[in-house]
């Protein structure tokens, strides 16, 4: 059995709503991209925190679901600190009520579409909660688009120090951290549409190929060559 992976739009602003079933044996890495992740196992409901290298999969296989949620938005909605989560998989009674997350688990489980029932459970605890920090946000915004650290900084209208406390909170790490995760990604997406590795390090904002091989090996603990062959 092949990898069978979808993803479409959120209803809720800035969520990806995702499905993904594997083979026994197969190890699906999970590349840093920023974001954090409400997921549902088949059994239980968890949250991915903010990775800072690859997550790979437990190799089990089975069919997993998931509402990926943009940079710096997940926080409010969770109820805590994206560091705290940082480089965690974490059962999502550990954030919240027990009893409601028993709840929860029953809803999700007997579901004819367990991501919709994710994306009704993030929409409705998005609408009782404070909306995500909005100078997060944008620094968020601004370094996805390739915009450098002071940018950011001047977009948000903060200093060095508040913001790399603002972006612990919101991101899990520092702005340049984020910002190294951000390049990285753009550098992929570049190289599926078909362009070649030096040309899509120079567009993603790169120094030249060998940076973005630095980058790939010590956030996704691979090669360029060897990740994509194995894509």
């Amino acid at each position: 059995m092949a990898d069978d992976y979808t993803e479409r739009v959120s209803r809720l602003d800035g969520a990806t709503v995702w499905t993904l079933t594997t083979a026994p044996g197969t190890v699906h890495p999970v590349l840093p991209d920023g974001c954090m992740d409400l997921l549902w196992s088949g059994e239980r409901l968890l949250v991915a925190g903010p990775d800072t290298r690859a997550a790979p999969s437990s190799g089990t296989g089975g069919s997993w679901a998931g509402v990926r949620f943009a940079p710096g938005t997940a926080p409010a909605l969770l109820g805590v600190d994206a560091a705290e989560l940082r480089d965690r998989r974490v059962p999502l009674d550990a954030l919240w009520d027990g009893a409601r997350v028993r709840r929860l688990t029953e809803r999700v489980a007997e579901a004819a579409d367990p991501a919709r029932a994710l994306e009704d459970t993030a929409l409705d605890r998005a609408a009782r909660t404070a909306p995500p920090d909005p100078a997060m946000r944008a620094v968020a915004v601004r370094l996805a688009a390739g915009g450098t650290v002071a940018d950011a900084a001047r977009t948000a209208g903060l200093g060095t120090r508040q913001l790399h406390r603002r972006s612990l909170a919101a991101f899990g790490y520092g702005p340049k951290t984020l910002a190294r995760i951000l390049r990285l990604q753009r550098a992929l997406a570049l190289v599926r549409s078909g362009l070649p590795y030096a040309e899509a390090a120079l567009a993603a904002g790169c120094a030249d190929q060998a940076h973005l091989a630095r980058d790939m090996r010590a956030l996704a603990g691979t090669t360029l060559t060897a990740y994509f062959d194995r894509a």
